[in-house]
Order: C-alpha cells, then structure tokens, then sequence
C-alpha cells in the first residue's frame, strides 16, 4: 500500500509524457501539412511578382531576338586521292570506276539575319568556306538555299542571301559602347542540336592572337559558345547585336567559359564592302617594320621601349608624305598600343581606308606624333600595266591567313587563253615566289622588280606539289 502514491505518480507523468507527445505529434502533423501545400509541384516555380515587383526574365527580349537567328547547313563536295584507284593494273584488276573517287563534307553553324528586306545573314567564313551547296533553317522550321554573296578569310566573316519573306532582323548596337562586364546573351545552334541561348557578360575587349586570323579585335566572353554556334548571334539586354560568334579556346573542345566573337561593327562593315564591290579594301601605312632587339634599343636609344621598328618606307606611300624614316619606333597607333609589329599590322588592317589616324613614334628617344591617311593596300595588279611579255595574266595577294601559315608571294589569279603569259606557261592557280632570283612577298615587291625593266623575266612559280621556272617571252 506503501507504493500506491509512488506508482501513481509515475503513470501520471507517463500520461502527461503520452499527452505531450500527441500534442508536439499533432503540431508535426500540421506543419507537414502546411509545408506539404506549399511545396506541393504545382506550386514550385519562383512566383511572378515578389513585394509587388516582377522578376527580371530574358525571356521577353529574346522573344524578339530568337526569330533573326538561324541554322545553316553547308555540304561540299571533296575528291578523295586514291593512289590505288589511280593505278591502271589495280583499276583493273579491282574492278574501279575510272570516275574521280569523292565524299561530301558537311557543316553547321549559325547565322544572323541583319536585314530582313533584302534577305541579308551574316555569319563566319569557316561555316560556309569552299562549300557547294548551303541552306538555312529559319526559327519557324522554314529551310531554304542561301547565295553565296561573298566572305573575308582574313576577319572569319560570310555574308548570305536567303530568299525568304515574313524575316526578323537583329538591330545592331549603337550609341553606349560596349564595356567588360557588360551581360550578353550568345544564340546559336550549338552540336547541331538547335537553337539554344546562354548568357554570360563581356570577359575583354579587343583580344588578339589567335591562329588561322590575320586581323583580330574580339570580344572575349564567358556565354557558353560550342561547336555549331559559329555565326550566331552575341547581344546585349536590349537585344542588339554586339558580335557574332566565331570561336573558342579549348584543350577539349568543349566549352570553358573563353568564347570569342566578331565586333558587330566590324562585321558590318566587312559586308558592306563585299556587297559594295565584292571584296574587302584594307588601309596600309607604305612601311615594312621589325620587332625591337635589345640591341636595336640600344643603338636607337629607346631602351625599354615596346613597339615596331620602321625598316623601310615605301615612296609615294602615306608614312613617306608624312615623314616617317626608318629607325623610327610605332608605339601607338588610333590612340591604341603597339608592342609588336604583328600588333600594327592587326591595327592597320583593321582601320578604315581615307580617314585620318594618328601615328605616335620615338625618334631620338622622344616621343613624336603625326597624322595621316591610310590608303587602299595594293590587292590586284594587271600585268599588261607592268610589262607586255605579262600580257594576259592578273595577280593578286596571298590572303593574310596563308602568310601566317608560311606561304609566300603572289597568286596568279587568272590567264586569259591565248594571252602572251598563257603562251609562256603561266597558269591560274600558280604561286609566284621570285622574279628573277628577287624574292617576291608582295604585290608592291612585284611591281617594283618589274619597274626595272629586266631583260629576262624569269618567274619561280610553285603549281601544286611542284616548283620551277617559267621565262615570259
């Protein structure tokens, strides 16, 4: 009896125990069920509005970018070199065809109509580069064949022509210049897998260096560019075009946030010149320059100066009429620095033709200014102009692109038939490399050499896989 109280108390406070767990147990049940309707998936999405403010979306802008962005398939046509099916005895033998072996080669990429009137896309020359046949997939899932209108190897851009009706354009950018930090949004149609938009901001301005591009002034961004989102579209929040997309740095191939595209104003301009006359006209300076040595420092008293070397001033040209002399060291070029001679020649071939650009040089260790005027570099020369025996034959420059790559001289463009160059042996498509044991690197190198009236004009001229000589009669 003595226990009683005790085991009373003891299944009195396992009661209010129990009562105390039901409670916490029901208040459990209730949160759950609270946060159970609001978690529920319906409901998952971020909500519209928060504090009365609509979130920020790229989705209203891009509505209107999207449509101006297409897809672009090129598929060309290459000879396959079979030295088997070459051979008389295995063609028979094998049973051959004795038609020329060929494969198809295709491309996608993308592209960027700019004008909706005349059916106007602009895109990389690497995208459609040599190809025969090129169609473009609007947004709405129309396809149809592009004309070629024209490309510029050396700045990676291509213009097409779609005859199409009902197209959006994509305005260009203009007033506020771009900045680093600026947020972009890159569309393309990456992997072939369609059209797809990342975005990112402006990771630098005015990159250079890359291989297989002779002038180069990208903007660098972080916007996932991949294979397949060449030619696309980079704009800006107001839906402008900034660039179009052309390449990126990657030991994978893949994407690793450095993506690089073409200024949309220097993309423009490259089309406007190629619509205008169907090739692109590019400024020169008339100097040839060299990279600074410790020794030429020291004997020009430029120590720790970065820049050019002027090692020869063409006469006539616009360094000669504004007095710059060999000796003299480019350091800044349109208010922009110069380190390198491949730096100056970028800037040069970069800037407009007839405006004024000031040149800034030391000489004697001081720094000096000039202004000038670029004018067109020399890119075709007739050789009736230069000497009857060349009569027939048009030259033109190597692009700069094969000039990096180690080639050098000028290209014959064409032969007329039956023309005195044709009746000496000269043919489209060869390589002249020297004049007369002169080593020729230039249309300017080429006509100064012919302006000496040799007796014999001999041409070493590579064809092919082949090299020798061909004497002009």
């Amino acid at each position: 009896m003595p226990d009683a109280p005790a085991r009373a108390t003891v299944i009195t406070l396992r009661l209010r125990s129990a009562a105390l767990g039901a409670l916490l147990t029901l208040a459990a049940i209730g949160l759950f069920a609270v946060a159970s309707h609001l978690l529920r998936p319906a409901h998952a999405a971020l909500p519209a509005v928060v504090d009365g403010q609509p979130l920020p979306s790229l989705a209203p802008m891009l509505e209107q970018v999207t449509p101006a962005v297409v897809n672009i398939h090129s598929k060309t046509v290459v000879r396959v070199r079979n030295p088997m099916a070459e051979d008389p005895f295995f063609r028979h033998f094998f049973g051959l065809p004795m038609v020329p072996q060929e494969r198809v080669q295709q491309s996608l990429g993308s592209g960027v109509i700019v004008n909706a009137r005349e059916g106007l896309v602009l895109t990389n020359n690497h995208v459609i580069e040599g190809a025969d046949d090129i169609s473009v997939t609007l947004a709405d899932g129309r396809t149809v064949t592009a004309e070629f209108v024209g490309s510029d190897p050396d700045t990676d851009v291509g213009v097409l022509r779609i005859p199409a009706e009902d197209l959006a354009e994509l305005p260009l950018a203009t007033g506020e210049a771009l900045r680093v930090g600026d947020f972009v949004v890159a569309v393309g149609n990456p992997f072939g897998l369609g059209q797809t938009v990342t975005s990112g901001i402006v990771s630098a301005l005015g990159r250079s260096g890359l291989q297989g591009l002779a002038y180069q002034n990208f903007i660098q961004t972080d916007a996932s560019i991949n294979p397949g989102n060449s030619g696309g579209a980079l704009v800006n929040l107001r839906g402008e075009l900034v660039g179009i997309n052309t390449a990126i740095f990657s030991p994978s191939g893949g994407n690793v946030g450095i993506g690089f595209a073409i200024p949309a104003e220097l993309a423009n301009e490259i089309m406007r010149q190629l619509l205008d006359s169907g090739r692109v006209q590019r400024g020169s300076l008339g100097i040839e320059t060299q990279a600074i040595t410790p020794q030429l420092a020291a004997m020009l008293d430029v120590a720790g100066a970065r820049g050019a070397v002027v090692t020869r001033v063409r006469p006539a040209s616009p360094a000669a009429e504004a007095g710059l002399q060999p000796g003299d060291v480019i350091t800044a070029i349109a208010q922009q620095p110069v380190d390198s001679p491949q730096t100056l020649h970028n800037k040069e071939g970069l800037l407009p033709v007839g405006e004024p650009v000031t040149l800034e040089y030391l000489r004697d260790g001081r720094t000096q200014r000039l202004e000038l005027r670029l004018k067109p570099q020399l890119s075709q020369l007739l050789g009736s102009a230069l000497d009857p025996r060349l009569d027939g034959a048009e030259f033109t420059a190597l692009p700069q692109r094969s000039r990096q790559q180690g080639v050098s001289g000028i290209r014959v463009e064409r032969v007329a038939e039956g023309s005195r160059a044709a009746r000496s042996g000269l043919a489209a498509g060869d390589l002249v490399t020297g004049v007369n044991r002169f080593r020729i690197d230039s249309l300017d190198t080429f006509g100064e050499v012919i302006e000496m009236r040799p007796q014999q004009l001999a041409l070493s001229v590579v064809r092919g896989r082949r090299s020798g000589v061909v004497v002009m009669e």
